[in-house]
């Protein structure tokens, strides 16, 4: 991807001179497992632990050159962002209002509870911004498998994805479907939520392309990699050995590569309607 010497976003608010304590996190940690077992296993009660509860910072190191570096690279990006979602708002007679993007280190509170590193990138729409602790990057590409700046481009696409799908309404719809359905039924509309993100940042994508000339070749190889490394069915075989799909919330390896080139060989968001057809993609 092309982003070197490219104007950066200003809606970035970067908080990296502050990380959660150690010490702090540990006891998060254990009374996150207490909470696991007392719940009868469910996931969802430690992540609502994890989300309701702040943790004091402390002051962290200078940032890296290398992880600078990073701040620079999604600053491009998202600057990206916004060009393309104000020039496709306009033309649907809309007004696009762009994300934050909040960079961290180790921790951070957001409008959705407690961000920390492990929970990776996530869009909190009751504050309407993105988090990223940058070392993310280096997780994508070391364990994950996941190479290339177009990797990494995908990864805040899809966020800002959330964000498109929160101006444009659908995120309350999605929130108020989950809320009165069961588990399994609730799942199943998160992994269409999410899908229709990584449409739209092939959207995106396609249209960075025309508007900036900043794909190089393989890059939307890089991205569809990207996808399929963080498919759920790919991470449940490396957490444990086999996979759930009742469980999945963001869709298959498959599926997520499907959507996202979808979206970018359509260049248009009606090809993103994943709540009113069937799921392509197995």
């Amino acid at each position: 991807m092309r982003w070197e010497d490219r104007e950066g976003s200003q809606n970035i608010e970067d908080r990296r001179r502050f990380g959660a304590k150690g010490k702090s996190l540990t006891g998060l940690l254990i009374t996150a497992a207490l909470v696991y077992f007392l719940s009868g296993g469910d996931m969802s009660a430690v992540l609502q632990t994890v989300l309701s509860q702040g943790l004091p910072t402390t002051q962290s190191a200078k940032p890296s050159a290398h992880e600078e570096r990073y701040a620079r690279f999604a600053s491009v990006v998202l600057k990206d962002t916004e060009d393309v979602w104000s020039r496709y708002f306009q033309a649907i007679g809309r007004t696009y209002h762009p994300t934050t993007l909040v960079l961290y280190r180790g921790g951070t509170r957001s409008a959705c509870g407690y961000a920390q590193k492990a929970m990776g990138p996530f869009y909190c729409p009751r504050d309407q911004k993105v988090y990223l602790d940058l070392s993310f990057f280096d997780e994508l590409e070391r364990n994950l498998g996941a190479q290339g700046d177009f990797a990494k481009a995908y990864v805040i696409a899809h966020e800002v994805g959330h964000h498109v799908q929160d101006e444009l309404g659908i995120l309350d719809k999605v929130h108020a479907a989950e809320a009165r359905l069961p588990k399994v039924q609730a799942n199943r509309v998160s992994v269409r939520t999410e899908l229709q993100a990584d449409c739209l940042a092939g959207v995106w994508a396609r249209w960075d392309q025309k508007i900036h000339d900043a794909l190089e070749p393989g890059d939307v190889q890089e991205a569809l990699q990207a996808a399929a490394q963080v498919g759920d069915d790919t991470l449940q075989k490396r957490a444990q050995g086999y996979v759930v799909p009742d469980s999945f919330t963001h869709g298959s390896a498959k599926q997520r590569s499907f959507w996202f080139y979808r979206g970018y060989k359509s260049g248009d968001i009606r090809a993103c309607d994943t709540f009113n057809q069937r799921i392509a993609g197995g």
